[in-house]
């Protein structure tokens, strides 16, 4: 009975080492599954010395143009997630951000944090409406989309990515927690001292209460231009990604 069952669990041992199939372990799908594939950003790999600021929650009527006058002191281009029903409140500011070469971009027509499991409908609702009013402000569409409070399911990126709006986060490095007004010098530091290529640092035109982050901004620009980098879109930084330059040298080869 003992050598039955010893050759027994001999050749199960066999069969299961020499089979092709394995059992596979299911997908694990967080950022790491997403920034892979390519469908969702958080930061961009990259040799050169730069950065992309950006600015939820916009336009605001004080702060959004007290932030454009800084950057163009310091000819540092920006991206401004804006909220679609504050572009059609204040059209003029989002004009203005398009004309001195930033990035308009879709932060929702509500400000809506999407519930899991996040309505499709309601996704490509908000960002359609907001679209529509970025288009009306710079005659045309955007291609990047930021989703409230970071909020996301597979349902969120799916449609995002159907609409040509590709969701970008943010460094985790780099959440500057401005909307808490947590003192310009506690906004500062953290950008400063965790400063990085192909950071996306998160901040915010508009928050409730007495904004610090232009404050801070007057000390973050100078410092990291002495340190050598340069402020670009989240678009530019992504075309200066080291997987897509080698692409484009690559297919250069090419005859």
């Amino acid at each position: 009975m003992k050598r039955a069952y010893r050759v027994i669990s001999a050749a199960l041992a066999l069969l299961l080492c020499c089979t092709p199939y394995t059992l596979a372990s299911p997908i694990v799908k967080n950022r790491y599954y997403f920034e892979k594939r390519g469908d969702m950003i958080w930061e961009v790999h990259t040799s050169q010395k730069v950065i992309a600021l950006t600015f939820d929650d916009g336009p605001d009527p004080a702060e959004t143009e007290l932030i454009l006058d800084l950057l163009q002191q310091y000819n540092a281009k920006s991206t401004f997630f804006a909220i679609g029903k504050r572009i059609a409140a204040y059209p003029d500011i989002a004009r203005r951000v398009v004309a001195e070469g930033h990035e308009l971009a879709n932060h929702t027509y509500n400000h809506v944090y999407f519930k899991r499991p996040i309505s499709e409908k309601q996704v490509h609702e908000e960002l359609d409406l907001t679209e529509k009013e970025i288009i009306k402000v710079s005659g045309k569409r955007s291609n990047l989309f930021r989703p409230p409070g970071g909020m996301y399911d597979e349902t969120l990126i799916n449609v995002s990515n159907q609409m040509g709006l590709k969701p970008i986060l943010w460094s985790w490095h780099q959440d500057t927690r401005d909307w808490n007004r947590p003192g310009v010098y506690a906004i500062s530091n953290k950008v400063i001292r965790n400063a990085h290529n192909g950071d996306i640092v998160l901040f915010h035109d508009h928050v409730h209460g007495k904004s610090q982050t232009r404050q801070a901004l007057k000390i973050i620009l100078p410092e990291l231009e002495k340190q050598g980098y340069r402020f670009v879109t989240v678009s530019e930084l992504i075309k200066l990604s080291d997987t897509q330059r080698a692409g484009k040298q690559q297919v250069g080869r090419n005859p």
